[in-house]
Order: C-alpha cells, then sequence, then structure tokens
C-alpha cells in the first residue's frame, strides 16, 4: 500500500471514527434526559436504584449520574445542548456540573450560558479549567471565600496498596502544588541530562523522597521557575482581575497578590505590560535561543502551544515553528513551546504544525482536520 492510500485510509477511519463518536456523545444526552424524566415520575431514591442496577454502577456512582441528569436538563442547557451536538462527552459533562456544584442554581446557570459557543475542541480539564475562570468572574467574592475555605482544608493522605505500594494524597493550594511539581521535575531532568535511566516519573518521585526526607536532592539547588501573572492595576490595588497561574490556570487577585508581594515568594511575578530589553530577533545567527528570550517566549505564550495541553512552557522544548534547516529564524514569532511529547508528534507522518505571525499554533492531523489555539500572553 502507497503512502498516499495509507493517509486515504487513514483519512476514512477517522472521519467514521468522528461521526461514531458524535452519534455516543448524543446518545449519552439523550440518556440523561430520560434519567431525568424517571426521576419526575418516581422518587429519588427509586431513580437512583434503577439506575445503580441497569447500568451496574455502585450507589455512589448512581446518585452523581443521577444528579448530573438533573442538573443538565434545568440549569445547565447549554452543557447538555453541546452534548447532543456531539461536541463533548458525559464526562466532560460532569465536569462543568463538579465545577459549578459549589454555586446555587442561578450562579451556575449563567456561566453555563458564557460556556456557549466555547465548548469545541476543549479536553475536559480545559473545560473545567474554563468554568473554573467564568467563577471567578461570575461570583468573585464566592469565590475567594470558597478558595479559602480549602486552603483552611489542605491536608495529607496514605492510602496503602497492594504489594508494598502506598499512595500520598495532598490537597493543598495551587500555587505550592506547582512549586513543589515544579521544583521535583527540575530535580528529575537535571539527573536524566546527567544520563540517569530511570524514567522521568521515577526521577520525580525519588526528587521528592529525597527532598522530604534529607537526601541530597534538598542541598544546593536553585529555585524552581515558577510564572505568575496579573496585571498592573490588579497588583497595585485598583482592580480586582484575576490573576494566572501558569500551567494551572486563573486565581483570584488576592492570592496573585499575596504571591507578588511575598518577601520569601519563590515565584517570577509577570506583570502584564510590554516587556522591554528582552532580544525579539536573532537573525540566522544562533539556532538555540539565550536566556533571555526563552524566558520572554515562556511568559508570553505560558504553556505548550499544542491546543489541550497546559504543560507550563518553561518545561518544554522551543521548537522553530518554520525549521532552522529550511531558512527558519530564531526570534519571537518563530520560536513556540511543545512540550517533548508533543515537539516528537510534530515529525509523525501526516502531521503538520504551522504558525501564524501572532503566534497561534494550527495542528493539522493525518485526517485533514485543524485545531487551532492562540497562545495566553502580551501576543
Amino acid at each position: 500500500m502507497s503512502t498516499e492510500e495509507e493517509f486515504y485510509r487513514v483519512r476514512v477511519l477517522s472521519d467514521s471514527a468522528a461521526r461514531r463518536l458524535r452519534v455516543i456523545r448524543y446518545q449519552q444526552a439523550m440518556l440523561l434526559r430520560e434519567i431525568a424524566e424517571m426521576e419526575q415520575v418516581s422518587s429519588r431514591r427509586s431513580t437512583v436504584g434503577q439506575v445503580g442496577l441497569l447500568h451496574a454502577v455502585t450507589q455512589a456512582a448512581a446518585e452523581r449520574k443521577v444528579a448530573l441528569a438533573d442538573a443538565l436538563t434545568s440549569y445547565l442547557p447549554c452543557t447538555l445542548a453541546a452534548m447532543e451536538a456531539g461536541l463533548i462527552d458525559e464526562y466532560a459533562a460532569s465536569r462543568v456540573f463538579e465545577a459549578t456544584a459549589c454555586v446555587s442554581e442561578g450562579v451556575a446557570a449563567e456561566v453555563d450560558s458564557l460556556l456557549a459557543g466555547r465548548f469545541e475542541n476543549r479536553n475536559p480539564p480545559a473545560l473545567r479549567r474554563l468554568v473554573n475562570s467564568l467563577l471567578m468572574r461570575v461570583d468573585p467574592e464566592g469565590y475567594e471565600r470558597r478558595r479559602q475555605e480549602k486552603v483552611a482544608a489542605r491536608r495529607l493522605e496514605i492510602r496503602h496498596g497492594d504489594h508494598g505500594s502506598s499512595t500520598l494524597f495532598a490537597e493543598l493550594p495551587s500555587d505550592r502544588a506547582q512549586a513543589l511539581y515544579a521544583a521535583c521535575d527540575r530535580d528529575a531532568l537535571a539527573k536524566k541530562r546527567q544520563g540517569d535511566k530511570r524514567t522521568m516519573d521515577q526521577l520525580r518521585l525519588d526528587a521528592l523522597v529525597e527532598r522530604c526526607l534529607g537526601g541530597h536532592g534538598c542541598v544546593g539547588k536553585p529555585k524552581a521557575q515558577i510564572f505568575v501573572h496579573i496585571d498592573l492595576p490588579t497588583l497595585l490595588g485598583l482592580r480586582d482581575n484575576p490573576g494566572e497561574l501558569a500551567g494551572c490556570g486563573d486565581i483570584s487577585p488576592e492570592m496573585a497578590r499575596v504571591i507578588a508581594f511575598d518577601a520569601d515568594s519563590v515565584w517570577n511575578r509577570i506583570v502584564d505590560e510590554p516587556m522591554t530589553g528582552l532580544p525579539i530577533d536573532l537573525g540566522r545567527e544562533n539556532y538555540r535561543p539565550p536566556s533571555a528570550m526563552r524566558k520572554y517566549l515562556h511568559v508570553t505564550h505560558r504553556t505548550c502551544s499544542m491546543p489541550g495541553c497546559t504543560r507550563p512552557a518553561q518545561y518544554t522544548d522551543l521548537d522553530h515553528a518554520q525549521a532552522w534547516k529550511d531558512g527558519g529564524r530564531t526570534d519571537k514569532a518563530n520560536m513556540r513551546p511543545l512540550c517533548r511529547v508533543h515537539h516528537v508528534l510534530r515529525d509523525e507522518p501526516g502531521w503538520t504544525f504551522t504558525t501564524n505571525d501572532t503566534g497561534a499554533l494550527t495542528v493539522t492531523t493525518p485526517n485533514g482536520r485543524s485545531y487551532t489555539e492562540d497562545p495566553t500572553g502580551f501576543g
């Protein structure tokens, strides 16, 4: 089979899979509608019992499904419409429901209306981040109250599993979680570059153990690179616009100011004004961008440029949109961050990655479908 025939076969199969996926999502929506109708003619307890038996799931899972059906058919109509249109599946819809379950139905309905037209090409984590961002704008006081309640409820748990393995669960503020992960990721990457044969997952975990138990991993290390974005009026207390923790999402203005003014902060405070003193064009003389340009690109893009990827830009490769060997320049327009997974994906047959003058990346898959995501930043 020739390469052209292979691409044609891939496109046919992909188109067929896309049609089936839309049908499945539509049928999931219809099923949830029927569950909601069941509750109208019988008690909640009876409905949950029937759903549990019908789906062969636990009582808790049945209760969640019934609650989701009730929410979608009452105060989350736009989310249900997205399911019926085949844009999202039940799991993605449940992420919207879970993120809005902490607020009144009126606030949830307002957030749902703002989601209209914004479901396509968003994976469930990206969709939940968008919902949280909208919640912060619709209900800023409530968001800050809930944030402080979460801080007060921080905890660490251990759950023992099989074969001598246990799992640690930590619930803590996002800025601290991001800093811990970044520090372990940096330690792991340093050892990997020295030729360590362990996987990155193993190295990150071992770095955490070394840091907690006083091993050599916590001695003489530079601080992790974390970026917190806040606009100047909010920094000065003149406005209350949300800040952004790169790779995590929007944070409340109070939290952003606390981080920005903390004398012991390990964060890179990024004030959203045009940056000066950073090189923006190195022409054809240099293949690798200097540290100043790297930081500039990390700040402007914030995450991997691949649509849907949330890996922080400072832990990605800097890729030439137009390849260096093909005349591509080392400048801010031609450079974009791609995590290692998506950097390698670019070289797979049939995939094309193109970037326009504003830095927006368009990814075209072997079946001919294109996905575009504009970078969040200064532009």
